[in-house]
């Protein structure tokens, strides 16, 4: 019929104008491989692989799975479906915020650029470390500055030959330490200073102490070099017997001599500094966000809190969002060691900051993220972990558990000595040496004169160390402190006595070794078979002692032939925990019903050697 033709031609055109349609898509390339996300639907695997969900329902059918588009599937029937399309399957790797210290992120080697090196001063409490820091940071103010430095931040820099260092300006060495156990790696050099005309002082030996445990380059500054009396060269002999050898001796310690009060050596003591940082080839990225540590934090009437950051990797700037420790801010303000306002720090710069909601730790990590919802969930996630972990029952290391504390094949015993006189130090030290317990170590991390102080302490909870002391008191409140950061003191009048139970403990802290030893046997002279019970062995206990529970193996005609457990033993009707020679016993052994007169039990059990 004629007058349907057209309609039938129309409907033709139409369908050759939607496949022209359809052909001029551009055809979807299938990916190489297909992420895995938890909770992932048939619909969300599809969209990664650019094909159609139905096309992904009818494979799942084929594979005897029911499924629709906004149905979950599992790890297992995703790998599945990726062997189906030939495809690698991968799991979606989730990044702990929380935990942001722990991240590595590698740098792109052209991306990196050398930065200051970080410097801290430490040394005896009169050798003139304040005056080395003073004259160190006045060489760099312009005479024409009235009235010089116009604001201390705890951290300030110097140029030298167009090139920057970072001094940071710690309280003490108890402070320098408390940061370290926090995780916080700030420093690069530590600057020893030694006054020439004094030599060595306990508080050199602290100071070597906690400069080691920091595993930072060390530079000796012989200071006081103006000052009649002078000696260095038995300076470097006493340091020689610390474990510190002089550059001109043969070792790697750089020393310089200095007088920071006539400003001598200064600049020779800055180009030192500067070689051993270009050894050390310091560098970072300034185009990321920031990332660094909190050097001190307080709380200022006018402004709130107020922190000293230093910026260890990327571009810290004003306005940037920023998590730090257990806290949270946005840089309202950011000032330099000058007191001038600032818009952005650059790596190895330290600088003050306010716009945090708390006063954080010296030591706590610090980064910035993309916005606030970010810094604010991590900082109470934080915020709510340390909380757990302070009310959570702290174990106290002591030397009986300390084997719970090691992972390795040696295991590491720390020690910080204390002692009323040199002598009893270097007296225990010399015999400890002798101590050979095989796969375990004592490494004695500090030492010291005098009773033990607060720093012993700190110094020991950084390293994990037991205090031993020798005639030594100890205050009460550095007992509480020990208390709370579950550090073990040890206090004896008799070295051999902390020598036994040193020993004592290295001995608990390598892996029992267990032997098998023979305590008796037992002849088979009948047997018996009951019901319920199984075979009975009447037996003579030809040697030792036969106990319930033991080891025993079976010999026939010279040969083992089972070896098992002794499950139950009497004498006569009575259950008995042993049977000696001589004596008659029933006995029965678990799971085996296979006894022959004549067969000898070998009784044994596993002794720990």
């Amino acid at each position: 019929m004629p007058k349907h033709e057209p309609n039938k031609n129309k409907k033709f055109t139409g369908n050759k104008k939607n496949q022209n349609k359809q052909n001029s898509q551009p055809k979807k390339v299938m990916p190489k491989f297909v992420t895995y996300k938890q909770g992932m639907t048939v619909g969300d695997f599809a969209d990664q692989i650019n094909k159609p969900a139905s096309d992904v329902i009818k494979k799942l059918m084929f594979l005897k799975i029911m499924a629709t588009k906004n149905q979950s599937i599992d790890r297992e029937n995703a790998e599945l479906l990726a062997m189906e399309y030939n495809l690698d399957l991968q799991d979606e790797v989730v990044t702990d915020l929380t935990r942001f210290e722990e991240i590595i992120e590698t740098d792109k080697e052209e991306d990196l650029v050398s930065r200051p090196p970080v410097v801290t001063i430490m040394g005896h409490v009169d050798h003139g470390k304040t005056t080395l820091l003073d004259t160190i940071r006045h060489s760099r103010v312009v005479s024409t500055e009235a009235g010089g430095i116009t604001q201390h931040i705890g951290a300030y820099q110097v140029e030298k030959n167009g090139k920057k260092i970072t001094f940071i300006d710690t309280p003490g060495h108890a402070a320098f330490t408390e940061m370290r156990a926090r995780g916080a790696r700030i420093t690069d050099i530590v600057i020893l200073v030694v006054a020439a005309d004094d030599g060595v002082m306990p508080q050199t030996r602290e100071a070597i102490d906690h400069a080691k445990a920091s595993q930072c380059e060390i530079i000796v500054a012989v200071n006081k070099m103006d000052v009649p009396g002078a000696n260095p060269d038995r300076v470097k002999q006493q340091l020689a017997d610390l474990g510190l050898l002089s550059e001109e001796w043969g070792g790697d310690i750089p020393f310089v001599e200095v007088s920071a009060l006539k400003n001598q050596g200064i600049d020779n003591l800055l180009e030192t500094i500067q070689v051993v940082a270009e050894l050390k080839e310091l560098k970072a990225n300034p185009n990321r966000q920031a990332t660094g540590s909190v050097i001190e934090a307080r709380l200022d009437k006018g402004r709130g809190p107020v922190a000293t950051i230093l910026v260890d990797n990327g571009t810290l700037r004003v306005q940037d969002y920023f998590a730090v420790g257990a806290t949270y801010g946005k840089v309202r303000a950011m000032t330099n060691d000058l007191g001038d306002q600032i818009k952005e720090a650059e790596p190895g710069q330290a600088v003050e900051i306010i716009g945090l909601n708390d006063v954080p730790l010296a030591g706590d990590p610090f980064r910035v993220f993309e916005d606030e919802k970010t810094v604010r969930d991590i900082a109470d996630e934080r915020q709510n972990r340390a909380f757990d972990k302070q009310h959570n029952s702290k174990e106290v290391m002591s030397l009986e558990d300390f084997f719970n504390q090691a992972s390795d094949d040696t295991k590491k015993m720390n020690l910080i000595i204390k002692a009323d006189v040199q002598g009893s130090i270097e007296a225990f030290r010399g015999s400890i040496g002798k101590i050979d317990v095989e796969g375990a170590d004592i490494d004695i991390v500090g030492t010291g004169v005098g009773a033990v102080t607060d720093g012993d302490i700190l110094l020991a909870e950084a390293s994990s160390a037991i205090i031993i002391g020798f005639g030594v008191g100890v205050p009460a409140s550095v007992r509480e402190l020990a208390k709370e950061k579950g550090v073990e003191i040890r206090t004896y009048r008799i070295i051999y006595e902390a020598l036994d139970d040193i020993e004592a403990a290295m001995k608990g802290m390598l892996d029992p070794v267990f032997e098998e030893q023979v305590i008796g046997e037992a002849e088979v002279r009948e047997t018996y078979s009951v019901s319920k019970v199984g075979t009975i062995a009447g037996c003579m206990v030809t040697s030792g002692v036969v106990r319930r529970n033991s080891m025993i193996k079976i010999v026939r005609n010279g040969k083992i032939i089972f070896e098992g457990k002794l499950g139950s033993l009497k004498r006569f009707k009575d259950d008995v925990k042993e049977v000696r020679q001589g004596f008659e016993c029933g006995i029965t052994i678990e799971n085996y019903n296979d006894i022959k007169e004549g067969d000898i039990i070998e009784v044994s059990t596993m002794k720990e050697v």
